[in-house]
This record gives C-alpha cells, sequence and structure tokens, in this order.
C-alpha cells in the first residue's frame, strides 16, 4: 500500500460501518439465548484470534522487509567503498575515470533513497543504468588488455557494486502481496460484524475501540511496507558516510 493515512482513514471509516451494520442487525432479530450466547463468544474469540495472528505474522513480514532493505543500503556502501578503494589497482588514467563515475554514482544512489517524486525517481534510475553501464566499460577495457589477478580484483569489485544496486531495487519491490491485504481486510470486517452483533446495548466507545485498534495496526503495517510513501523510512545514512568520506 502506496498511502498508509489513506489506509487508516478508509479501514477507520469501513470498520466501524461493518460493526454499527452487526448492530442493526442485531436489533432485527430476537436476542441470543444464554446457550447462544455461549456459542456465539466462542466464535467470536475465535476469529478475533485470528484476525490477532494474521496482523502479527503481516507485521512481522513487514519490518524483515524493512530489516531486508536497511540491509542493502549498506551493502551497497560497502561495495562502493571497496570499489573506490580497488580502483587504484587499474591504470592510472582509468583508476582516475572510475572514481569519479563512482562519486556520481553515489550521488544518485542517495537521491534513490530520499527522493518521493515518482518523476524524479525515473531519472535517477535512467541515471544510475548510464552509470552503471560506463563504470562497466571504463574497466573492461582494462581487464581485457591486461587480465592479471590484480585487475580481476577491480572488475570483481565493480560487479559486487552492479550486483548491490540489484539487490537494492528488488528488496523495494518485494512488499506485502495484495492478497494478504485483502484477508486480513475481510477478517477484520467480519470480525466487527461479529462485534456490533453480539453488543448487548449499543456503546459508542465499544463499537469505536476495535476499529481504531485494527486501523492504527493497518497503517503501521502499510507504513513499515511503504519504502517511500510512508513515515519509516530507510535513510541512506551508509552511503551519505560514505560520501562525505571520499576526497572531493
Amino acid at each position: 500500500m502506496k498511502f498508509p493515512l489513506l489506509v487508516f482513514a478508509l479501514s477507520l471509516v469501513v470498520l466501524s460501518f461493518s460493526a454499527r451494520i452487526g448492530v442493526l442487525f442485531r436489533k432485527r432479530r430476537r436476542n441470543l439465548e444464554e446457550d447462544e450466547r455461549e456459542d456465539f463468544g466462542v466464535v467470536q474469540a475465535a476469529i478475533l484470534t485470528l484476525l490477532a495472528l494474521l496482523i502479527g505474522f503481516t507485521f512481522s513480514m513487514a519490518v524483515s522487509r524493512y530489516d531486508q532493505r536497511k540491509n542493502y543500503e549498506e551493502a551497497e556502501a560497502n561495495a562502493i567503498g571497496t570499489e573506490y578503494v580497488r580502483a587504484e589497482l587499474l591504470p592510472a588514467a582509468d583508476a582516475a575515470k572510475v572514481r569519479d563515475l563512482l562519486r556520481n554514482y553515489l550521488d544518485q544512489r542517495v537521491l534513490f533513497y530520499t527522493t518521493r517524486d515518482e518523476r524524479e525517481l525515473d531519472r535517477i534510475n535512467a541515471s544510475t543504468a548510464q552509470l552503471q553501464i560506463e563504470l562497466w566499460s571504463t574497466v573492461r577495457v582494462p581487464a581485457a588488455a591486461s587480465p592479471t589477478p590484480v585487475i580481476a580484483l577491480a572488475v570483481s569489485g565493480m560487479n559486487d557494486v552492479l550486483n548491490s544496486q540489484g539487490y537494492a531495487q528488488f528488496a523495494w519491490w518485494n512488499r506485502i502481496p495484495v492478497a494478504a491485504w485483502c484477508l486480513m481486510a475481510a477478517i477484520a470486517i467480519f470480525c466487527n460484524l461479529l462485534l456490533g452483533f453480539g453488543a448487548r446495548r449499543m456503546s459508542r466507545l465499544f463499537i469505536v475501540v476495535l476499529p481504531f485498534a485494527v486501523s492504527i495496526s493497518f497503517f503501521l503495517i502499510a507504513d513499515i511496507d511503504s519504502p517511500r510513501r510512508g513515515l519509516i523510512r530507510v535513510p541512506p545514512q551508509n552511503l551519505v558516510s560514505l560520501s562525505q568520506s571520499l576526497p572531493s
């Protein structure tokens, strides 16, 4: 979900409405007998437990994906920093070009983590792809001319730089499946219907508590799972630190 605040607002409205629909259903039929209410309580508790488990598992999925994005940001910084040092193994002219390209490449990677504008992101991705082509071409020429183990270290380091960007991009695409959101929303709606249906008397506080709690949970999950639109984001602290440490 790209808009966590919208998820919260829609969840609160839909779930509160579901609870009130449950109240209307209760008013149109006779009150539950004591033995029926006991069975109803078992079913209600089971459904609420299922919802809690789904929210817990989904939250765990979101956190694991957030940690994955953080780890790949660190891996990117390490790969770029290592290749910047290994560039001195290349001939002087190629080494200077590689380091200049790596500084530009590093700036683009920082922008990738900080921008929220989709058009700007397209420009950043295009610039990153072009820089990757230039970086690989710069190390490929001396490697082909002098295929020594020393040059191979620089080529290997460049390969790590390119791979780390691909891994990071995949981690940003790796989101909670829509099917999981649909299942969780359906169970939440059903829980609130049962909540309203089983209420002995109409209480605004009683009807609002569960929808609000579930909506907050949905918001937190959506926020963590939204790497570009959420409030909880992956700061490129390792990339920024590396950029500040490189000589200008």
